[in-house]
């Protein structure tokens, strides 16, 4: 190899390690409405399924106005520190993220946090969750150390008030364990994934989206540490699960086609690894749009694997593309963003380009 090829980043972020929106809870809102406002309580029960369903479906933008007039609804006729009014704020959040506005996220996971801390106190199980939501939305945004203490909190919530085999105790260690993950702490994150699987399975079933992403999140610890062959058939667990649970265009189905093409590029079985790579690429171009940071993934995926094949002309479109969607959605000093950057600096210096 080159000086240069040596230097390209291999795979620094999987899809599915970048926004597992089967671990962040998206809430139901339990309405408690005067009997004067009783005739809003079925708009306000029917916007709260829609946004759950069309969610489900991937179809977040047709899911967004909704939710943002159930956050009307619900400061108007509950009040703005309301618990049901955090729900509705923290279900805004989640389409935002999930269509890639992490920065607008923000505010709506921060106040649902504030919110529920007033309303129900700092170790009750709703304060966990939007420290766990608000903790995946940091990690999203490349705050690790900022997301990391809301993680542990929001565990040892769970397992106090809820217990140890809760599903949503499962949602926290799996959250964790990507932390550690993130950091290299590959020993710690895998006992916590592993007890994750085990309460997924146990609870929700071994066919359960849940379990699949869990299943990712250890396939690619696993990849991580060089166990290739181990990974595979827990992605490909995960992607069967998935197309069977979700359909075949939804955004997680992508995720599970993108994590198994890296595995398969790893092995070097380029040819398997760009047909799943470029349907995901459609799948998300159609269901998140063409500016989607998932879609940067794939684009930027196709790249590293265009580039592995030895064609850098091919590679090079799929960098520039990634790199504009990154700096414009995560901003320039997200670490995608940068990693995009660098290969791209890269891949200009190894075709004798100066940019």
């Amino acid at each position: 190899m080159t000086r240069e090829e040596t230097a390209m980043l291999p795979n620094p972020t999987y899809r599915s390690l970048r926004i597992p929106l089967a671990l962040v809870v998206l809430l139901g809102i339990g309405i408690f409405l005067s009997t004067r406002a009783e005739d809003r309580r079925g708009r306000l029960e029917e916007l709260g399924k829609g946004v759950r369903e069309l969610s489900q479906a991937g179809r977040y933008a047709e899911a967004k106005p909704l939710a943002e007039e159930a956050v009307a609804l619900a400061e108007k006729d509950l009040g703005p520190e309301h618990p049901d009014t955090a729900g509705c704020l923290n279900n805004l959040a989640f389409l935002l993220r999930a269509m890639g506005d992490l920065r607008g996220a923000r505010p709506f996971c921060e106040r649902a946090l504030a919110i529920s801390e007033r309303a129900l106190g700092p170790d009750h199980p709703g304060t966990a969750t939007n420290l766990n939501n608000l903790a995946m939305l940091l990690r999203d945004m490349g705050d690790f150390k900022g997301a990391r203490p809301l993680c542990e909190r929001s565990l040892s919530i769970r397992e106090r008030a809820l217990s140890p085999e809760h599903p949503d105790t499962a949602t926290s260690l799996s959250n964790l364990a990507f932390l550690l993950q993130e950091v290299g702490d590959f020993k710690g994150a895998r006992p916590l994934y592993e007890r994750a699987l085990a309460i997924w399975e146990k609870s929700l079933g071994p066919d359960h989206p849940n379990t699949a992403t869990t299943l990712c999140l250890l396939a690619s610890l696993l990849q991580a540490t060089g166990d290739l062959k181990a990974a595979r058939p827990l992605y490909e667990r995960a992607l069967e699960i998935r197309e069977k649970a979700l359909g075949p265009d939804h955004p997680d189905t992508a995720t599970s086609l993108i994590d198994l093409a890296s595995l398969l590029k790893a092995m070097g079985e380029f040819k398997g690894a760009r047909s799943l790579s470029e349907r995901a690429l459609a799948i998300d171009e159609k269901a998140l749009g063409p500016e989607h940071p998932h879609t940067a993934t794939c684009l930027y995926n196709l790249a590293l694997l265009h580039y592995a094949m030895g064609d850098r002309e091919g590679a090079r479109p799929f960098f520039e593309r990634a790199l504009a969607i990154r700096e414009k959605a995560l901003g320039p000093e997200h670490p995608d963003t940068a990693a995009s950057r660098k290969n791209l600096d890269l891949l200009l210096k190894a075709m004798g380009e100066v940019k």
